[in-house]
């Protein structure tokens, strides 16, 4: 190469460095590089940030001289961005000669380093020879202070290191020592002040975490001082934010007090945000300050205590490794305030979050297990609030996985939770098998937490929960006072701040009010009480736990009563059944129990609250449906309490008994048809409404089509329990609006009971054009309420009826019906003659006596019956003397001398005559589907001629439309339902007894449902004739809430519906037909179609086909509505 190495330039170019690691261990602000030629003559590149690799990218470039020809390299730390106080910390230094650097010729090159924590910096380099011309020499950075302060700066840097490295005391005094002296020649006006404040304080928390220094006040002061002169925007605002951290989470994890790890979650919120993602310094955040502040965030289930776990969950997107534990947190903060305060909401995202918390730890995760566990007893916990079977079911199919899989180190937590759960299900479905695991389950967990393990009490109480329950089950005393045993000893190791103490206090006082019930050791109940009034002592007013020692308050009393018999013991249980059943923040599904069990104690001791109790039973019992969304989930909770079915005919009967028959009506309506009463909510008129304040009518009309829609679309979530919760929690979010709109509504004058129960003034409406006759069959009487057009409510009892007796008299009915099915058409029906004579004699005369004397209802006149209980299944309306008088003229039967109806309920008719206002020009449609494909059902060969046949008779005026064939699928009849306002169906009919909403007609494709049905909202609907089997038959498992066809149809909308108690024969069913139609469109009657006439046209037919049509045939249609 020409000339002389005194007479060349280098270009220099630093690209990059890569295994920095700093001595100290300290979070640099940046690193920077340092070419010293000689004394006179330093470069240094640009500070740049350290990746999270702890790599650097620079690409920075000088050209120098060569002359000396020996130069040293450093690779420095700077712990400030804006300003350096000093060079910064020394990370590596290297001598070498431009000789070497030029050997790589023109190519970049690595240059190693000593090694910092056994890891070699190396940095990325490229030399080139250039011309004169380019000379570029640079004298050191102006930040690069040279002074009395910068070079103690750098000592202390120095002395800390080795402090670090070497654990050695002497060299954190020497650095502390050095950074003090810098911040004394630094006042606070200085614009070094808060490098000096942070540098000291860095060291002094170095020496707090290794215990060489235990104040940590002055070391957190100095930390807030440098912040404060740091304020948001400031370069270095980042770093000492994470120095102020740092110094929390360390004082924390040695005093524990969660003011500091509140404040550390704070700051690692701001921190986060300013800490780009790749570098050094978000790296460490993530890894450490906020993986530790995730940890160890208490979780205590405060308002501020979720919000900052919130906070924390916002900062681990998903992706993120500490996401899981923070989905976790929250999820567990959301169950302790939901234990307190019993918003379902919380206990619904509690899951929401586990779930996603599971979902991100495959099998083989060592967290998993434990997710598994929570989310299990989140789920569980909501059974125990709502009553969903589902949830039951689900957590203890985790909790098996869980005790499954390898290597889970809480196996004691998850069989204590496994055998609670199963003792449930036990009290749920009565499987032996599930108690004797369950005990088996805790018998285990004991072992694996002998004495002296923190959690011992906790299964000792469930052992003993099992235990009690077995007892319960099986009258064995030895269970009882070992699990009265278990409870004491349980106790004893609660401390007495102990969150749980006052569970095992209740269960303890249940256990000893159980042995007082055998015994009448007097010492039992007196403790029981005592317990009691301990735990209530523990609870807030609104914790939902309250209502557990409410209910145990109650039985130790009631127990008392028994068997001591004084009035104030039975008012004290009363009280507590009030208590309880009315507690606000305790699930629905208890509080319904309580208020059931409170009925059956006030009827057993005649207790002036009965009414109160029963009342309160049908408004709980209503809140709880209404929180579910779809009609099948409401059925389904309705009927997980089938041991209270009877109570709205227990209730009229009592409030017969209590010589109020008006409060008769409104409890048997209060109680009775709930399903269709919640459904109607959503479709309530509001005409008057819209008069008096339009904008709030359009409010309430908009929420109630979104709380519809909602309901409809919720009803088909079946992809995963994680879709089924978000549609179940947006249906709640539009139901409390909904709510809201309601109670705003009657807050307007005139409209103070908008949606309430109705009144026995309301109700009333339903008796405008005839008496409604109200067949009440309870345990306790039998009777009838006739609501007249007017005036006061009549009771007509029924003495030679039971209600055993009406059981036996269906089951009669049931089999008759079968054998005249099965006989020729002209053998007579003796066994039918003789159960209608008995409905006639035993039930309906001492009706028509009240009818035709007490009100002096004409003949001819309509009456609506409205059956109750085991009377829906008993054919009212066909009850007949079958008696010859002297004069040889026969003796009229019901339906000679009144135009019979059904209602399912008063409101039912009220709704349907209310919608009667708005008529549209008639359209008719005749469907049919007598094929309805293989393995469907058997064809059904008169369809087609029957569809012919009620063409004939339309009237002119009225458009037609038929649908038959293949033309008549679910979507071609849903079609025409809607479209029409008049519509005969003939086809098969379905009753589902397990699944009543899945009822149907039977269609070519699919099955048209009840659902389908009930899902339309068809105002301007009029008549229906449903020549069909089974479309007027109800629910065996709820009867009264006549879940049903023909009642789905008229809640859709047609006012006047005829449907069919049983099995139609299709060869004869068109003679009925035909005579109806007949006299339906008879035009001597007037040539409008009228659907009010429909129930005089069926009582003329089936008087016209007598000769025609056997007994059984005619008795099986039925009209509904108005």
């Amino acid at each position: 190469m020409p000339g002389s190495l005194e007479e060349r330039y280098i270009r220099l170019e630093v690209i990059s460095g890569k295994g920095i690691q700093v001595p100290s261990e300290r979070i640099p602000a940046g690193i920077y590089v340092s070419i010293n030629v000689d004394s006179e003559r330093r470069w240094t590149t640009a500070t740049k940030v350290l990746s999270s690799e702890k790599s650097v990218v620079w690409g920075s470039t000088v050209t120098l001289s060569c002359a000396p020809p020996a130069l040293s390299i450093e690779i420095r730390a700077s712990y400030e961005v804006d300003r350096m106080l000093g060079s910064g910390e020394l990370i590596g230094k290297l001598q070498t000669s431009w000789d070497e650097l030029l050997d790589n010729g023109n190519e970049p090159f690595n240059l190693s380093f000593p090694p910092v924590w056994d890891v070699h910096p190396c940095l990325t380099l490229k030399a080139t020879v250039v011309h004169a011309c380019d000379h570029d020499d640079s004298a050191l950075p102006d930040f690069l202070i040279d002074s009395e302060i910068g070079r103690e700066t750098d000592v202390g840097h120095a002395r800390f290191a080795e402090y670090v490295k070497s654990g050695t005391i002497s060299h954190l005094n020497d650095a502390v020592q050095h950074f003090q002296l810098v911040l004394d020649q630094c006042p606070v006006d200085h614009p070094d002040h808060a490098a000096a404040l942070t540098n000291l304080a860095v060291a002094r928390l170095q020496g707090y975490i290794r215990n060489d220094l235990q104040d940590i006040d002055t070391t957190t002061s100095l930390l807030r001082k440098s912040l404060a002169l740091r304020p948001q925007g400031h370069p270095d605002h980042a770093s000492s934010l994470h120095n102020l951290v740092r110094a929390l989470i360390w004082r924390y994890s040695k005093e524990s007090t969660a003011v500091y790890v509140h404040e550390s979650a704070q700051l690692c919120r701001k921190l986060l945000s300013l800490c780009p993602e790749g570098t050094f310094l978000h790296s460490i955040v993530v890894d450490s300050a906020l993986g530790y502040v995730i940890r160890r965030l208490p979780i205590d289930g405060s308002d501020e205590g979720i919000h900052l776990h919130r906070n924390m969950l916002e900062l681990c997107p998903l992706g993120q490794q500490h996401r899981p534990n923070a989905l976790d947190n929250l999820a567990w903060a959301l169950f302790i305030r939901f234990t307190r305060c019993g918003n379902i909401d919380d206990i619904d995202e509690s899951i929401h979050l586990h779930r996603e918390a599971v979902s991100l730890c495959p099998e083989g995760h060592p967290d998993r297990g434990d997710y598994l566990n929570n989310l299990a007893l989140s789920l569980y916990v909501r059974f125990d609030h709502q009553g969903k079977p589902s949830d039951l079911d689900e957590a203890i199919s985790l909790y098996e996985e869980v005790l499954q899989s390898v290597g889970y180190k809480s196996r004691d937590f998850t069989l204590d939770n496994l055998g609670g759960s199963l003792i449930t299900r036990f009290n749920k479905r009565s499987n032996i098998d599930d108690m004797t695991r369950a005990i088996s389950l805790f018998r285990e967990a004991l072992t694996l937490r002998p004495p002296g393990h923190p959690n011992r009490d906790t299964t000792l109480n469930n052992l003993a929960t099992a235990l009690r329950t077995r007892y319960d089950e099986l009258d064995v005393s030895e269970d009882l006072n070992e699990a009265i045993d278990l409870y004491r000893e349980s106790l004893r190791l609660k401390r007495p701040d102990h969150p749980e103490r006052h569970r095992t206090l209740n269960n303890l006082s249940s256990a000893l009010c159980s042995r007082f019930t055998h015994t009448r050791e007097n010492e039992d109940v007196e403790k029981a009480i005592q317990l009691c009034q301990e735990s209530l002592a523990l609870l807030p007013s609104l914790h939902p736990d309250r209502h557990v020692s409410y209910f145990i308050f109650q039985e130790v009393y009631m127990s008392r009563y028994c068997a001591y018999h004084k009035s104030a013991d039975l008012a004290l249980a009363v009280e507590n059944f009030r208590l309880a059943s009315r507690h606000p923040t305790h699930g629905f599904p208890s509080r319904i129990i309580e208020a059931y069990k409170w009925t059956l104690a006030a009827e057993q001791h005649s207790h002036d609250s009965v009414l109160e109790a029963y009342s309160t039973f049908f408004e709980l019992l209503d809140a709880h449906l209404a929180t579910r969304s779809s009609a099948t989930s409401r059925r389904e909770a309705a009927a997980a309490f089938h041991i209270a079915r009877t109570l709205p005919v227990n209730a009229a009967s009592c409030a017969i008994r209590h010589s109020n028959i008006r409060r008769a009506v409104e409890l048997v309506e209060q109680g009775r048809g709930q399903q269709w009463s919640l459904a109607s909510r959503l479709k309530t008129p509001v005409e008057d409404l819209e008069s008096a304040n339009p904008d709030l009518a359009h409010k309430y009309l908009e929420l109630s089509k979104l709380v519809s829609n909602v309901a409809q679309s919720s009803a088909t979530v079946t992809e995963s329990a994680a879709a089924a919760d978000r549609a179940a929690t947006e249906y709640r979010r539009l139901t409390r609006q909904w709510e809201a709109t309601v109670a705003e509504i009657r807050g307007l004058k005139l409209f103070s009971r908008f949606l309430l129960p109705p009144l026995y003034q309301d109700l009333q409406a339903a008796a405008r054009q005839g008496p409604v006759i109200i067949l009440i069959a309870s345990e306790y009487s039998c009777s009838a309420i006739i609501v007249p057009m007017s005036g006061e409510p009549h009771h007509v009892p029924l003495p030679s009826v039971s209600l055993t007796e009406l059981n036996n008299l269906k089951d009669r009915f049931a089999r008759a019906i079968r054998l005249a099915s099965k006989m020729e058409p002209n053998e007579p029906r003796n066994d039918l003659i003789v159960l209608l004579q008995t409905v006639w004699n035993e039930i309906m005369l001492p009706v028509v006596n009240v009818l035709q004397q007490g009100l002096q209802l004409k003949a001819r006149s309509r009456i609506w019956l409205c059956p109750t209980a085991a009377f829906t299944s008993i054919p009212l309306h066909a009850a007949h003397p079958f008696k010859t008088n002297p004069d040889r003229s026969k003796e009229p039967c019901l339906e000679d001398l009144y135009i019979c109806s059904y209602t399912p309920t008063l409101s039912a008719l009220v709704r349907s005559r209310q919608t009667m206002k708005n008529r549209v020009t008639p359209s008719f449609a005749t469907i049919g589907q007598g094929q309805p494909g293989e393995g469907k059902a058997k064809a059904l060969l008169a369809v087609d001629s029957e569809l012919e046949l009620v063409q004939k008779l339309i009237p002119a005026t009225a458009t037609r439309t038929t649908i038959s064939g293949d033309a008549a699928t679910r979507a071609g009849a849903l079609k025409a339902l809607e479209k029409n306002t008049w519509v005969h169906l003939a086809c098969h009919g379905k009753q589902d007894p397990d699944q009543p909403y899945n009822s149907h007609f039977v269609m070519k494709d699919e099955h048209l449902t009840l659902l389908d049905i009930m899902e339309r909202d068809v105002p301007q609907a009029e008549f229906a004739f449903l020549s069909a089997c089974h479309t007027a038959v109800g629910d065996e498992k709820t009867p009264d809430e006549v879940i049903h066809l023909a009642a789905g149809l008229q809640f859709a909308g047609f006012k006047s519906v005829i449907g069919t108690l049983w099995e139609v024969n299709d060869a004869v069913a068109k003679h009925v037909v035909e005579a109806f139609y007949k006299y339906m469109f008879d035009p001597k009657y007037g040539s409008v179609m009228n659907c009010a006439r429909a129930a005089w046209a069926l009582n003329c037919a089936t008087h016209a086909v007598k000769t025609k049509v056997p007994l059984e045939q005619r008795m099986v249609f039925i009209h509904i509505g108005v």
